[in-house]
């Protein structure tokens, strides 16, 4: 049985709704696992459409770690990443489409592994689409 790696991640602070401008916080850490499997781990902070349509995405916020970069070659370590929060796109549900903002952690380890964890959050305050009921014929 081959345990797999864990990834802790969140967000720093009680709020999971963010306007224009804040500063978002969040931590992760890698545990099950020895530092000298893994190759890399990327943080971002980004968005994404679902919906109908062809879905898009853009990162806000990267950056990409690897062993060399950390002191004693342990990416392991608690890590803390910032980021000031654009004006654009903000969140949205909509009836055709949806704009969800994350931050994300991928690790990389030497065996050509890949795993992700994902923290969800809100920018800005649009309003949700709500569809109206057609009218009822007499």
């Amino acid at each position: 049985m081959t345990i797999e790696p864990l990834i802790s991640l969140c967000l720093v602070g009680p709020r999971r709704s963010y306007s224009a401008g804040d500063e978002l916080v969040a931590e992760y850490q890698l545990d099950a696992v020895q530092p000298d499997e893994v190759q890399a781990v990327e943080a971002s902070v980004l968005w994404y459409t679902e919906g109908k349509g062809e879905e898009d995405l853009g990162v806000h916020f990267f950056e990409r770690r690897l062993p060399s970069d950390a002191d004693d070659g342990d990416l392991r370590v608690l890590r803390r990443i910032k980021t000031i929060l654009p004006g654009t796109p903000l969140s949205y549900s909509g009836a055709i489409f949806t704009i969800r903002w994350c931050v994300r952690v991928r690790l990389f380890l030497r065996r050509g592994r890949e795993f992700m964890q994902e923290q969800a959050f809100t920018l800005g305050s649009v309003p949700a689409v709500v569809l109206a009921e057609p009218a009822a014929s007499a």
